[in-house]
C-alpha cells in the first residue's frame, strides 16, 4: 500500500474505523483491485450495497448520463427518475404504499422511527419493540433501537421509549406490548447480527399480533432488500404485509440512498414540514436505483440468488464433518452465516492474504453478502479460499 495514502489517513481522517491495510482502486464485477494492482474476489462486495457487484455497466451508463444533465435539485419540485423509483419499489410490493428517499439506512430507520411517533401520538402511542441482536444503524434514534449493548456504550443517555425482546420470540414481543406500544421494528433477516433467521410463523405471527394490537409492524430491510434474498423483499418469502419498509444499501448499487415505503394511511403522518432528506430521491441516485432494478429483472437474478442460496448452503454444510467448529450454516439468496465456535478474524484475515474479501460478524460468523451475478467460477474458486481457510484455522 501506497505509504502516502496511509500517511494522509493518519495526518487528516478522524481514525473511528479499523482499517484494513489496503487501498482500494478499480473494481469491476465481484473482481476489485488495489494500488499495487493485486485483485481480489470479493464476497462482501460494499458491505451490502454492490449487490450486483462492482460498477455494473446499467448503473455505470445511467449515472453517467444523469450527471451531464442534472445533479441535485430541492424536494420542493418534482424529478422524473424519483417518480419512477417510488413507482418501481412500491408496486413490487403485495401491499399499496408510497415512498420517502433519504440517504442512508440509519436515515431510513430515523424516519420509520419518526413515522411511528407521529402516527401514535394522538393514539397515546410511541413506544416501539424491537429485537436484541438487532442493528438499525449509527444515529441517536438508530442506535437506541439497536439491540446491542455494545454499540451504545458511552452514548447514554439513549432516546427513550424502546424495548428490546429476544429474536424469534412471539410471546416476548407480546408480554412486552402495552397500551403505549405504537410499533414493532424488526429486521426479517439480521444482518450484523449473524444472519439470523426467524422460525417458521414467527412473521406471519408478528403479523397477525401487531394487527390484533393496532401495532405498526416496520420492517428493517436495509440489508435484506433489493432482491437479496431470492424475492424483491424478505417479507414476501414470508407471505406477510407490512406497514412500513425501510431500505438502503444495494437500493442504487453502492450510490448513497435510503428510503421507505409505507402504506398510504400510515405515510399520511409526514406531512410538510415534519420530515425532510436534502439530498435525499436525487436524480443521480435515483437513475442508479432504476438500473440496479432492470438490471435484475432482465438478467433474472432473483433466481439466481435463490440458485446461489442452494450451492452455498450445500458447500459449507458438506465442509462441516471435517470442521467441527463449523456449528450451523444459515443462509437466504445471497445472505450466507456461517456459524463457529472458534474466532473468526483469523479466518479473515487468511482469506485477506489469499485474494478473497469475507467478513465476520458477532466473533464468531463468517458473513458473506457476495453479488447475486456471481459466476460460478468465481464462486467455486471463493469457497475454496474459504474452505482451505475453515479446514485450517489459526486457533489460539
Amino acid at each position: 500500500m501506497n505509504s502516502e495514502t496511509t500517511d494522509r489517513y493518519k495526518k487528516y481522517v478522524i481514525p473511528n474505523y479499523t482499517r484494513y491495510p489496503v487501498c482500494l482502486v478499480r473494481g469491476e464485477g465481484s473482481r476489485i483491485w488495489d494500488d499495487q494492482g493485486k485483485p481480489y474476489l470479493d464476497f462482501f462486495p460494499g458491505w451490502g450495497c454492490a449487490l450486483l457487484g462492482h460498477c455494473p455497466p446499467r448503473v455505470v451508463e445511467a449515472v453517467r448520463e444523469q450527471v451531464g444533465k442534472l445533479i441535485h435539485v430541492p424536494n420542493s419540485w418534482h424529478t422524473e427518475p424519483q417518480g419512477e423509483l417510488a413507482e418501481a419499489l412500491c408496486t413490487k410490493l403485495n401491499w399499496p404504499a408510497q415512498a420517502f428517499f433519504c440517504n442512508s439506512g440509519t436515515e431510513a430507520n430515523e424516519a420509520a422511527i419518526k413515522i411511528a411517533r407521529l402516527w401514535g401520538k394522538p393514539r397515546g402511542k410511541f413506544r416501539i419493540i424491537t429485537m436484541v441482536d438487532s442493528f438499525h444503524g449509527r444515529t441517536m434514534g438508530s442506535v437506541s433501537a439497536t439491540g446491542q449493548p455494545k454499540y451504545q456504550q458511552n452514548l447514554e443517555p439513549l432516546l427513550p421509549g424502546f424495548v428490546h425482546v429476544p429474536f424469534g420470540d412471539l410471546d416476548a414481543v407480546a408480554a412486552a406490548m402495552d397500551h403505549e406500544t405504537a410499533a414493532v421494528l424488526i429486521e426479517p433477516i439480521q444482518g450484523e447480527g449473524g444472519i439470523n433467521i426467524p422460525p417458521t410463523g414467527f412473521m406471519r405471527g408478528l403479523r397477525q399480533l401487531t394487527r390484533d394490537k393496532e401495532v405498526l409492524l416496520m420492517l428493517d430491510e436495509v440489508q435484506s432488500g433489493m432482491g437479496r434474498v431470492g424475492e424483491w423483499y424478505a417479507h414476501q418469502l414470508d407471505d406477510v404485509e407490512a406497514d412500513v419498509v425501510s431500505l438502503a444499501k444495494a437500493l442504487a448499487s453502492g450510490v448513497a440512498m435510503g428510503g421507505i415505503l409505507a402504506r398510504p394511511e400510515v405515510a399520511e403522518a409526514l406531512k410538510p414540514g415534519t420530515h425532510a432528506a436534502t439530498y435525499g430521491g436525487n436524480p443521480i441516485s435515483a437513475v442508479a436505483a432504476l438500473a440496479t432494478i432492470r438490471t435484475i429483472e432482465s438478467e433474472n437474478l432473483l433466481a439466481r440468488a435463490k440458485k446461489l442460496e442452494d450451492s452455498f448452503r450445500k458447500r459449507f454444510t458438506a465442509l462441516m464433518p471435517k470442521c467441527p467448529w463449523i456449528t450451523e450454516v444459515r443462509a437466504r439468496g445471497v445472505m450466507v452465516g456461517i456459524q463457529l465456535s472458534i474466532d473468526g478474524a483469523p479466518i479473515v484475515k487468511a482469506c485477506l492474504e489469499k485474494g478473497l474479501l469475507v467478513n465476520c460478524t458477532h466473533q464468531t460468523v463468517i458473513r458473506l453478502l457476495p453479488a447475486m451475478n456471481l459466476s460460478e467460477a468465481d464462486f467455486n474458486e471463493g469457497c475454496s479460499i474459504l474452505e482451505d481457510a475453515l479446514t485450517n484455522p489459526v486457533i489460539p
